[in-house]
């Protein structure tokens, strides 16, 4: 039999997706604050969320006879027809949060508006009281209370987690709101106890306080601004620089025009952006705006508003990648800001490169190497209706500083020949010869490969390569592609082939183990592929060519080679880390030395 449900019943429904959990609540009752245009706005809450909810604003207020309304089903001030839909530009729009709230909860809404006496109430346990609004005590704007979050659901509460851990989120659902609009102030309350104090962000130490408060002076001090400009769209904000790289994903905000968002699409062309440097184990972190047409984006695709779909997502994805890459490119050594190798007694640090913008200190001509050549010329590499992003702030690493015209200094010896010691204005640089030279080659073959193909070297006797014969199918069916990338051969055999040509680079290599590895990767990977496959495998390829090719560990090098390596790596683009991640060089100052050595004590 079919029947219509009862509005108590549907209700619940909807909370079970809009309401998972306090966090939830916190956040579609926040939301509401900023839609009012609420300047300050403070959350209590108690035991986690699950006793109490309040959330107090200085918005633009209800009215008496709008109470009601405000907790009845798809009743919203914010959109009124089908073109209001297409261009949402508030951050709540379906009407079904309050409702859904108010049944699964004791709720109480206190409002006044600018123009009214006094403030009115409403509430209820479940559903609205069957009474009018109720004259009551209150400031101009709104407060909401949540009592007994689930009291009528008792199995949904059972899944509530511990108090802390339900109010680590509140906190974050505060904190991801925070990131959104700097020019609101923020206070978050636990069991009495203040734990968030967010001022209104007033120019650029204003926002960088918040941004402190929020990500930590880490993120702060390793980070570098972006603002990026194209086809109607915008991208700015903070990314954080390779050497703040992160073992999981925890600190990665982006936001669409002031939304909160968490979307497969944004996620993986920003990760590509950093794949050249940083480990595929690692994660980047970044705190980024996308400011759109609200024509072209659909937020009406999730209960929590919490995904989008873009009517051209692959416009969209290369803005992503391609302002993040270029601006990863731009940065160069620069030992002032390095992370410094922390001697004595104190606690160490993970050790990774600084890096200086553009426009920092010129590279000084390099030293013709000896018998090694490390030559390379340098190759420089909206808005929603009502909400703008924060200007970013003046980076503190994309700042220009280096005083010394060679950052990596000039080298003095080989440590087991493996590292090169050398001196710069700040004290010792130690730079891995192999991982630098690394990413050198790389670099190089990858502009060659973009300027028409990497050019193939003839070998004076081809070398025959014995192989399982899926191996030998493999490479075969990759030969025109392989061709492009120097290499040169053909079928000699159902389990073998004949090399006849390899890229220069790899002309006195081990070619039989590279081409090895690359049908491994192949084979491995064959059921990985999404749509950008051929650049994912070309990375591959020419990362692979550049390992087998780069200075070797133990192989002892002149001055001249050393000095030629660290001119090289500081015209090179994101010569901070290898292909793989790692970083290529550190900083040793004096101050650290001294203290070693117990100078001046």
């Amino acid at each position: 039999m079919i029947r219509i449900l009862p509005d108590t019943l549907v209700n619940q429904i909807a909370a079970g997706e809009v309401v998972e959990r306090p966090a939830a609540v916190v956040k579609e009752l926040v939301e509401n604050s900023l839609d009012a245009g609420a300047r300050a706005i403070e959350i209590e809450i108690e035991q986690g969320g699950a006793a109490l909810i309040r959330i107090r604003d200085d918005g633009r207020g209800i009215a008496a006879d709008q109470l009601a309304l405000a907790l009845t089903r798809h009743a919203t001030s914010k959109i009124g027809s089908f073109d209001d839909l297409e261009r949402v530009a508030t951050l709540g729009f379906r009407g079904e949060a309050l409702p859904s709230i108010l049944s699964v909860s004791r709720l109480r809404l206190l409002s006044r508006p600018p123009d009214a006496e006094h403030a009115w109430e409403l509430g209820g346990a479940g559903q609205i009281d069957d009474i009018a609004p109720r004259p009551a005590a209150h400031p101009f704007g709104t407060t909401i209370e949540v009592r007994d979050l689930f009291f009528n659901t008792p199995a949904r509460r059972k899944f509530l987690k511990s108090e802390a851990t339900e109010f680590r989120q509140v906190q974050q659902a505060v904190s991801r709101v925070g990131l959104s609009r700097f020019d609101v102030g923020f206070v978050l309350r636990h069991n009495r106890r203040v734990i968030l104090d967010l001022a209104p962000a007033v120019g650029d130490e204003g926002r960088l306080a918040r941004l402190r408060q929020i990500c930590g002076d880490e993120f702060v001090s390793q980070s570098t601004a972006i603002d990026e400009s194209r086809l109607g769209m915008r991208l700015s904000g903070w990314i954080g620089l390779p050497s703040f790289a992160r073992n999981q994903a925890d600190l990665q905000y982006v936001y669409v025009n002031g939304r909160l968002v968490r979307d497969r699409l944004l996620a993986f062309a920003l990760k590509r952006a950093f794949a050249d440097v940083m480990h595929s184990t690692h994660h980047p972190a970044y705190v980024v705006y996308l400011e759109v047409d609200p024509a072209s984006v659909d937020v009406n695709v999730h209960p929590q508003k919490t995904e989008v779909r873009f009517r051209d997502a692959t416009r969209v994805h290369d803005l992503l990648f391609g302002a993040v890459h270029q601006v990863l490119r731009r940065l160069r050594p620069e030992p002032e800001r390095h992370h410094q190798i922390q001697l004595a007694a104190e606690p160490m640090p993970a050790v990774m490169p600084g890096y200086v913008a553009p426009g920092g200190a010129a590279v000084s001509v390099w030293r013709q190497s000896a018998r090694l050549d490390l030559r390379e010329p340098a190759v420089p590499g909206y808005a929603a209706a009502n909400w703008k992003p924060p200007e970013p702030m003046s980076s503190p690493a994309a700042a220009v500083g280096a005083s010394d015209a060679r950052p990596l200094g000039t080298p003095l010896a080989q440590v087991h020949g493996i590292y090169v010691l050398a001196q710069n204005d700040q004290g010792l640089v130690l730079i891995d010869a192999h991982a630098g030279h690394e990413r050198v080659l790389y670099e190089r073959l990858k502009r060659q490969l973009a300027d028409g193909g990497i050019p193939a070297q003839a070998l004076l006797v081809p070398e025959v390569l014995a192989l399982a014969e899926d191996e030998a199918d493999a490479l075969e069916a990759q030969r025109d592609t392989l061709k492009r990338y120097g290499f040169d051969f053909d079928r000699s055999g159902p389990a073998s082939i004949l090399v006849r040509a390899v890229p220069p680079l790899l002309a006195r290599g081990d070619v039989g183990a590279l081409l090895r590895e690359l049908v491994g990767d192949e084979t491995q990977r064959e059921s990985e592929r999404h749509f950008d496959e051929a650049l994912d495998a070309q990375h591959r390829v020419l990362a692979d060519v550049a390992c087998k090719s780069a200075i070797k560990a133990h192989r002892r090098l002149t001055l001249a080679e050393m000095d030629g390596l660290l001119r090289d790596m500081e015209r090179t683009d994101l010569a901070g880390q290898c292909n793989h991640g790692r970083p290529t060089w550190m900083q040793i100052t004096m101050a650290e030395l001294d203290r070693l050595f117990l100078r001046g004590r």
